[in-house]
């Protein structure tokens, strides 16, 4: 633990000063408040060995508000770990019980059910296939809809897989939350699920999973065991697979006749997988009959929507975060938001009416449009 605070006060000492990313951090866009930028919360976080700040309430809260979502590292000439650096930050503050009761209670219960969603264990996974399919916990228990989508999908393409993984966070909520411990134990349960159905392919449903199994969290990312049979080469996000086959001409979709205004989500995570941007937009424009709105916050300036752990941690941001995301689709003319990712789905979909605005899942839509000659 001393190891992981000290390599993050090292980072935060290089983003104290800095402004370099400001202008994309998402809590410093919504709340207005400097202390809630990336240079104001390293400040922090750097004055209180100095001496000149003490933990309380009102410090550890701004802590744990900054949410994750790789804006900070991505719009960083010299790439500086701020997010991972702020995860362990939190992470010491777990560790000294200085957490809120709220975070305490969140980790009692991903620690007990694996998931923060629902009091209920994850689902043992059964069969023997090539290929696995992480069904997660935000699809299990945010939008439904998304897995018997995606097997109508993946059966068009000739893919039958088996699922592993169903209610199981993928590690990196955990890890974001200050526990990374328990996120690397959900990771390699995974993996030894994995391992268990003979699988050489480990198929993903959205940027924030493919993030954390991909290898891209220092944090808790792990060496993958020999038995699993998989490197990091074989995660793949469903979407890319889907864009390959529609490329290859093994998987066409009929044009939707819903000419509504509509826009592309890019969901929570995405700007820590850039090259993702322009084969997701390809399966979108392959349904939609019109051009889309593209929202300002779009690629790599998006904008996360109160999906990650703050939605626990501090409700009221997560909740401006969202809004925020929905404020910038109805200022661009859309009124259908499409995205596959669960969690933005279902958090979007809290408050889109308020707005004007209606929520609909990508996988689904594709699934209804799937056409059987190819």
């Amino acid at each position: 633990m001393k190891q992981m605070i000290d390599n993050a006060i090292a980072t935060l000492e290089n983003c104290r000063f800095c402004l370099m990313c400001r202008h994309v951090a998402p809590v410093g866009m919504v709340t207005n408040q400097e202390a809630l930028t990336p240079h104001g919360m390293a400040l922090l976080v750097t004055s209180q060995p100095r001496g000149l700040v003490a933990w309380n309430a009102e410090t550890v809260g701004i802590v744990f508000s900054e949410v994750d979502g790789g804006n900070s590292r991505a719009h960083c000439a010299t790439d500086q770990p701020f997010e991972e650096a702020m995860a362990a930050a939190r992470a010491e503050l777990v560790a000294q019980g200085l957490a809120s009761t709220a975070v305490t209670q969140l980790h009692a219960h991903l620690q007990q059910w694996q998931n923060p969603y629902q009091p209920q264990l994850p689902q043992p996974a059964t069969g023997v296939a090539q290929v696995a399919l992480f069904a997660g916990d935000e699809a299990a228990y945010l939008w439904p809809d998304t897995l018997p989508a995606v097997l109508k999908l993946l059966s068009a393409v000739g893919m039958e897989v088996v699922g592993v993984g169903h209610g199981r966070n993928n590690g990196l909520f955990a890890h974001s939350a200050g526990f990374p411990d328990l996120a690397a134990q959900l990771w390699q349960a995974t993996l030894d699920e994995l391992a268990s159905v003979g699988a050489k392919q480990l198929l993903l449903l959205s940027a924030g999973d493919y993030y954390a199994f991909n290898g891209r969290r220092g944090g808790f990312s792990r060496p993958v065991s020999a038995s699993a049979r998989v490197s990091p080469a074989d995660f793949i996000e469903v979407t890319d697979l889907l864009a390959e086959r529609l490329a290859a001409g093994e998987i066409a979709f009929r044009k939707t006749e819903d000419e509504t205004p509509w826009a592309y989500v890019d969901p929570t995570h995405a700007v820590r997988v850039p090259e993702r941007h322009e084969r997701v937009r390809g399966l979108v424009t392959a349904v939609m009959p019109t051009p889309p709105r593209e929202l300002f916050w779009r690629k790599d300036r998006a904008q996360p929507v109160g999906s990650t752990y703050i939605q626990f941690s501090n409700p009221p941001l997560a909740e401006r975060l969202t809004r925020a995301r929905l404020q910038d689709a109805r200022d661009s003319g859309a009124q259908l938001l499409l995205c596959e990712d669960p969690a933005t789905l279902h958090h979007l979909n809290r408050y889109a009416g308020e707005y004007g605005l209606r929520v609909q899942g990508l996988y689904e839509l594709l699934a209804e449009r799937v056409s059987s000659e190819q």
